[in-house]
Formats: structure tokens, sequence, C-alpha cells
């Protein structure tokens, strides 16, 4: 059976079933030779291809330095080399067939090293079988390390051992894996051919443990609290519904990490946060996904000009940590991150980009009239208060403006129900949202801890909802009573993991850091879908 990478037909002309059958007869075939490689369960590896080169390139410049310009004493103390086996594994990426020689290239998790394969090094019959083998296939080598006359530091074969079967072909080697669609749903296959892909969630990984470390440095604690909930709280955000069948209830996957985490602040925990999974039912779009991940933090005795600081140093901190400074480039724009942020209340910005000023509405009526006359549509319609137009002159002129960091606090009531009033302007509260790139990144608050205030907060949002039709919004009574024993001043702010990391992966969409997002399944077979979702050579002897 002839070697896929020189098939009378190319392979990516062939049907994918035949491929996968030639495949598999290759598998059945080494199987009854008694040679199945699913019964490998462990190979013994003692380096990995990035590491394999850095050390050859130390060694290689030791041994330089030491023969000085003596050719033959550096060549026998590179032969010295081929005393110092090592073994590696990884996928086969490509391989350049030279008939009694071959060069295959292996990537394993930290890069990919060439391999050099003659059949005198590893025997005539393992060499048989290894020309049956194919791209794809995850192997075992042993050797030593060389350069080759090309310059290219590789490992000559001493032995090879096939680990596992790959019964599919991947992606046609120069044009890779670039659908976006296939990307997201076989993740695992735009790892294996996009390796800067992998970069992305290496470093959504260090980003998590250095917020970790942060908030851990200044006192904070990490908890952890339910994701399935017994109610479903009024807040404008839909949860996803289960039931629970021993308990014979409705049970809805949190919206938020809030209400728990500023019970541990009643219960005497001064500093904590979590990082959370958080689940709302609702549109999808580049940056929105039903499911992500949040952090949301809570200490006591701060207020949000407290959380303001806070989030600012945390993320010059995190820029320089991950990228090195603090002006990064996001989508082609420098971000300063490292600059003070801009600071306005929701009015001033409103009188910054729209050129209305709030002060001047006397009434509601008065800011309706306004709305009407600039264009600016309002969703509560007749109903609306200042805070409701404010709210949407916010929406339709100013966000979209805000690419630099930029703070905007003091929101109206109408659309902060958990933080607390202004005691100097009871209309609005102080709650601020941070925004990036004309992003909304994370919102906090002077958290309310009134209970009667908070109450009657609740009250409103469910007669709201209801008025509207929605009879599943409820109060959370349980929340009230901890409020009730008594909740210090508190700071709370929540981010979205997911946007900070598109922002310092430099990432248009969620679904670029997500390891899996959600996607719509693909129709099964007979059904149609309704919508898209969105050269080397030989070396010397």
């Amino acid at each position: 059976m002839a070697n896929q990478n020189t098939p009378s037909v190319p392979e990516q002309e062939q049907d994918s079933n035949t491929l996968r059958q030639i495949r598999l007869e290759k598998l059945r075939q080494r199987q009854a030779d008694g040679n199945d490689p699913f019964t490998i369960t462990k190979y013994d590896v003692t380096a990995k291809a990035a590491s394999v080169k850095a050390d050859y390139e130390v060694t290689e410049a030791k041994f330089k330095e030491e023969a000085g310009d003596d050719e033959e004493a550096l060549q026998a103390k590179l032969d010295t080399l081929k005393e110092q086996p090592i073994s590696i594994a990884g996928r086969i990426m490509s391989w350049r067939d030279m008939g009694r020689a071959n060069f295959i290239d292996v990537r394993d998790s930290t890069d990919r090293i060439q391999v050099y394969v003659r059949m005198n090094d590893i025997g005539k019959e393992n060499f048989k079988e290894f020309k049956k083998w194919d791209i794809g296939d995850i192997v075992g080598v042993k050797g030593f390390v060389f350069r080759t006359r090309k310059g290219e530091i590789s490992i000559h074969a001493t032995e090879i051992t096939m680990l596992s079967k790959s019964l599919l072909p991947l992606p046609e080697k120069w044009h890779g894996l670039k659908d976006q669609d296939t990307r997201y749903r076989q993740r695992y296959l735009d790892l294996i051919v996009n390796p800067n892909v992998k970069q992305t969630f290496v470093t959504r990984s260090q980003i998590l443990r250095e917020i970790r470390a942060y908030l851990d440095d200044i006192g904070y604690l990490e908890v952890e609290t339910p994701v399935l909930l017994p109610l479903q709280i009024a807040a404008a955000a839909k949860p996803f519904v289960t039931h629970h069948n021993t308990l014979d209830m409705d049970m809805f996957l949190r919206i938020e990490t809030e209400l728990n985490l500023k019970k541990l602040i009643v219960g005497g925990f001064d500093r904590v946060y979590e990082v959370g999974r958080i689940f709302r039912n609702e549109g999808m779009d580049p940056s929105h996904n039903p499911e992500f991940t949040s952090i949301e933090m809570y200490q006591a005795y701060t207020d949000y000009h407290g959380m303001m600081d806070l989030i600012e140093d945390m993320y010059r901190t995190l820029a320089k940590k991950i990228c090195g400074k603090d002006i990064i480039s996001y989508q082609g724009t420098d971000i300063r991150l490292g600059e003070p942020w801009e600071r306005l209340t929701m009015a001033e910005a409103v009188k910054k980009y729209a050129g209305v000023d709030y002060n001047d509405w006397a009434t509601d009526a008065d800011a309706r009239a306004c709305a009407k006359e600039k264009g600016v549509e309002v969703e509560e319609g007749e109903n609306a208060t200042k805070g409701h137009v404010l709210i949407a002159f916010f929406d339709a002129f100013v966000e979209e403006q805000l690419i630099q960091p930029t703070i905007i606090y003091d929101y109206p009531v109408e659309n902060s129900p958990l933080a607390k009033r202004k005691p100097e302007d009871p209309a609005f509260t102080e709650r601020f949202e941070y925004f990036i790139y004309a992003r909304e990144m994370g919102n906090a608050f002077s958290e309310l801890n009134d209970p009667v205030d908070q109450k009657e907060r609740f009250v409103k949002q469910v007669e709201a909802r209801r008025a509207l039709g929605d009879m599943t919004g409820e109060v959370d009574e349980d929340f009230v009573t901890a409020l009730e024993y008594g909740m210090p001043p508190t700071g709370g702010l929540g981010l979205g993991l997911d946007r900070l990391v598109m922002l310092l992966t430099d990432s248009p969409s969620i679904r670029d850091v997500l390891l899996f997002p959600t996607m719509r399944p693909l129709p099964k077979l007979g059904q149609e879908q309704d919508e898209a979702d969105t050269g080397e050579e030989e070396p010397e002897a």
C-alpha cells in the first residue's frame, strides 16, 4: 500500500470517505500483524521540540567556542551528541520522501521539529512499515540531535513508533484550515493546523493567572458560589431553565454571581471574588456568547471610586505582564492603558458627545420632547423618565466614541437596581461602567446595602416585567434577609474575562477566545440548515 505522500491521485482530491477507508484498512492490517497502536498505553518522552532546538543552539555555541577554528575538533564534539539519545512524541505534520531516507516534521505541544528517518538506522522491515504511515499519525521518536546541511536542527531517528493512527486527513498543507465555521466547530483541528491559535488560549490562561495573583496580593479571597439557583430574579437578563428531578422543581443557570458574593460580605469576608461561568439565554454577536466567564469582586468599606482605582491599576498591571507594555494595539488602534483614564458622569458624556444637557430638562416631559426632537428612540415611550431618556442618548451618541479607556459613572437609578443612590442626588446611583474600543468591559457599584430600598427596587422590577406579560421574575427574599442582618458599605465590580482576553490578544470576536463557542448544530443527513452560523537534502553520513 502506497504512502499517502506519493499517491497517484492527490489526497486532497479524493473523497474523504475513501481516504478514511484507506487509512482504516492500514490500521486493520497493523492490528492483524499484531502492531495495534491503540494497545500502547504510554511513551517515555524525555524532551520537547522547543527545548531540543534551544538546548542544541546553546551546546553548539559552547562547542564552537571551545574548538575555535578547528573544524575537526568541533565535529568531534558534536559527534558526542550521538551518545546522548532523547525521545519526543507528536503528530506528523509533513513528509518529504527521498527513497531510503525520509524527512518528517513532528509537532508536539511546544513546537515542530524535523526528524530524519533512514532505512539503515531503523531496519529494512521497520522502514517498509514506516513508509505506510500517514500525515496526522501520532508517533514517538528516539534518536539524537544534529544540524542538517541546510542548517535545520533535527532529530536523527534510531527508532520510531506509531502511537496513534489518524483515520482522517488533515486539511491540505498549503491552505490549512481557514473556514471560520469549521475552525470554531472543530477547535481541535484548528489547534492542530493553526499553531498560532494555541497561543491565544495560552495567553488567556496567563491573563487569568495574573488576575488571580493581583487580587490575591491585595487581600482578596477566591470563592465559589452555586451555578444552579432556585429562583429567577427579576433582572433584565434571561436565564436558561432546567428541572431538578429529585426536588421536582425548576432551577435556573445563574446570570450573575453578585448576590451570593454579597451575602459573603454580610457574613464577614471583607474582600471576595469569583471567576464564574455565567449563562444568559440571549442573542449572539462578536462580543456575546450565551455562556461566558465573569470575574466579580466585592470589597467592604470602599465605594465605587475605590473600584475605579482598582480596575485602572489592574489593567495597567495586566498589560505590562502579558504584553510587556501598557500601550497595546487592538484592531489597528493603539489603546493607551497606562495613561489616566478619562472619567465622565453619564450626564457629562451626553453633553460632550450629543450636545444635550440633562440639567436643562425640568420634567420628564421635557426629556421626552428633547428625545423626539433629536430623533432618539426611547424604549419606555410615554412612560419614560429623564433617567430613561439620558440612557437612550448615551446609547445613541456616546458609547461608539469611547475608544480609549473611559469610565462613565453616576447612572440613573432606573437602570441600576443594585447600586446605592447618590446622597446629594437620589435620581442617580454610584455606579460606573468602563469602556474600551467602544465596548463596555465592566460594571461597578457602591453596593446598595439598605434592605428596605433594595426590596422596593426588586418589587418594581418584578412589576415592570409583569406589566410586559413576563410572569417569571421573583424577589430574592433571602438576599433581602441577608441585608437586614447588615452589610457594610461595599464596592463591587464585575468584568467579562472573554472581552478582556479579546483586547489583550487582539482578537476581533469572542469566538476567537473561547475554545468551544456555542454553535448551531449542523443539520443531520437529509435536513437543511436554516441559516449559517454566523525541500531538505539528505545529510552527510
